[in-house]
């Protein structure tokens, strides 16, 4: 008894030590923690993790078996691990600083009226357009800068800076105009630039029928915060690629009403909550559910 009346003062002792600046030191880890889980789950990057951990795990288990072949070969791995994590995860590294040098945009001030008035124009006319585009079966890739500036896909493309219009955006992507087969940058509602090469997915996931407008779609979406809009050239399938996920078959009022949400800041959806009841993880296939 009196063991157990020990043990609960040692417990007591020890919460009543607990400073408030230790709670939110616990609080920061977890989010971190809850975070990297969140960044890394179906990435490619969660299948390296796993492997980084199994071989620590290995590490530990030579040491406390005294099994010195194998803990000095870990151990040679392990003082050079730095430098080849960095490099194996040099994507999501990028993507993820890049995502977190995005969070101080939240705390700008909301466009002024005009701007969102051009914002407001340009989304009804891109939605016009996809849907045109929709029913000829004309291949398209829109994508919508956000807080990460898309500089170095610009300059693989050709300057515009042109008012957004469903006339013009029909002319870029006809199928013998000199630029149908890059992407066009919309940047505060203006057409930017157009021709633009985009960077392709490597996730091994997506489904195979998937063509290479798609794959660049998922790609831009993993490596920034862009909305990317894809119509395909086989299907005329409306699509929309958000953070590595693709959204398929979604139709013209949706598209406005998320892409109003989203870049209008006026009650931010996700685009599951626009499309109704459907749900397509990254690389979808068309299905209720294909990863």
């Amino acid at each position: 008894m009196n063991a157990f009346l020990d043990y609960l003062e040692y417990v007591w002792n020890q919460l009543a030590s607990i400073r408030i600046i230790d709670i939110l030191d616990i609080m920061i880890v977890a989010l971190l923690l809850f975070w990297l889980i969140k960044f890394v789950r179906g990435r490619r990057a969660g299948k390296l993790l796993l492997g980084v951990g199994v071989l620590f795990l290995l590490l530990l288990v030579s040491s406390l078996l005294d099994m010195r072949a194998l803990n000095f070969i870990l151990n040679s791995v392990v003082s050079v691990g730095l430098i080849a994590i960095v490099i194996v995860f040099q994507p999501e590294l990028r993507s993820a600083l890049e995502k977190v040098g995005g969070l101080s945009d939240n705390f700008k001030g909301r466009m002024d009226s005009d701007e969102a008035s051009v914002v407001r124009s340009a989304i009804g006319e891109i939605s016009v357009a996809a849907e045109e585009l929709s029913k000829t079966k004309t291949g398209a890739l829109i994508v919508f800068e956000r807080n990460t500036r898309l500089g170095d896909v610009i300059r693989t493309g050709t300057t515009v800076d042109a008012v957004a219009s469903s006339f013009l955006l029909g002319n870029i992507f006809y199928n013998k105009a000199p630029m149908h087969d890059g992407a066009v940058i919309i940047r505060k509602g203006r057409v930017h630039a157009a021709g633009c090469f985009l960077p392709l997915s490597a996730n091994s996931n997506i489904v195979k029928e998937l063509g290479t407008r798609h794959r660049a779609a998922i790609g831009m979406s993993e490596n920034s915060d862009a909305i990317v809009l894809v119509v395909s050239e086989e299907t005329g399938g409306i699509s929309v690629a958000v953070d590595g996920n693709l959204n398929r078959n979604i139709s013209r009022s949706e598209l406005e009403e998320y892409l109003v949400s989203q870049l209008l800041d006026e009650n931010k959806k996700n685009i599951t909550q626009v499309v109704k009841g459907k749900f397509f993880k990254k690389g979808g296939d068309g299905k209720d559910e294909q990863k």
